[in-house]
């Protein structure tokens, strides 16, 4: 199946809205190597359309762990719960970041399965998230 093309100024608007940060893991994009991408929160395979309402802004590593998915299992109590879906969900109500580490920690399912298949604490990320959470130098979402 082939990608949409989704026009300049919709990925533009995707961009403003999201203050231009990973609205997964909330890394700007200007402290990565590769672009952000504008991720389908409910993918095309799975009914979901290029529109405003179902985009969001991804760094490439979230985008690529997430892929078409839309839930996962929880390891806590092997139910399939939803992806966390930046244009539905609160971000503060299922996630919270300790500034001295840079680490994101769940606070309800929807976080637990989120965090995991997203890999959002990879090592890699860490770094950079902690010096940009101590900085205050994150966005983080308070509402959907």
């Amino acid at each position: 199946m082939s990608k949409t093309y989704i026009p300049v100024s919709l990925r533009k608007f995707v961009s403003d809205r999201a203050q231009n940060c990973c609205e997964y893991c909330l890394i700007p994009a200007m402290f990565v190597l590769a672009s952000h991408q504008v991720d389908h929160t409910i993918a095309e395979k799975h009914g979901g359309e290029t529109v405003e309402e179902n985009l969001a802004l991804a760094c490439s590593l979230c985008n690529q762990a997430k892929g078409s998915d839309i839930a996962s299992i929880d390891s806590e109590t092997d139910d399939v719960v939803r992806l966390y879906n930046p244009r539905k969900n609160n971000w503060v109500e299922h996630f919270q970041i300790e500034i001295e580490s840079g680490v994101i920690f769940p606070l309800t399912a929807i976080g637990r399965v989120t965090i995991k298949l997203l890999k959002i604490n990879r090592e890699s990320s860490l770094p950079s998230r902690q010096i940009l959470a101590q900085a205050g130098m994150l966005t983080i979402k308070h509402s959907a």
